[in-house]
């Protein structure tokens, strides 16, 4: 019977190493959804026209190749995204909204009665 204990304690071992994996390489995507867009094809009800990446990466090409983050994606055209690259998420302290304490609705320095 120890055997039979010990296989499924290695076999949940290797599963939550797996899953640990997995999470890790997902959190550590390098850059969020980007394409290259011609900035001067922007239609109103297709948005822009996506490129080859090789537009946004070289300075001697003809077209305005730029970065363009999030966005949906219809055929070869994107729209609803940003040429402003998203700022990635600190988990240090210093800025932004972390963690908020303060028990129920988290008001600072009230208290009930």
């Amino acid at each position: 019977m120890p055997d039979a204990r010990r296989q499924l304690r290695s076999g949940t071992v290797v599963l939550g190493g797996m899953g640990l994996l997995a999470a890790a390489l997902t959190a550590c995507s390098s850059d969020p959804d980007k394409r290259c867009v011609d900035r001067d094809s922007y239609n109103l009800s297709k948005g822009y026209k996506v490129v080859a990446d090789k537009y946004c990466t070289s300075t001697k090409t003809s077209a305005n190749g730029v970065w363009y983050y999030g966005g949906n994606k219809q055929g070869s055209w994107v729209d609803s995204g940003s040429f402003t690259k998203p700022r990635k998420a600190s988990s240090g302290s210093g800025g932004g909204h972390g963690v908020s304490r303060g028990g129920f609705g988290g008001g600072e320095g009230h208290s009930g009665g």
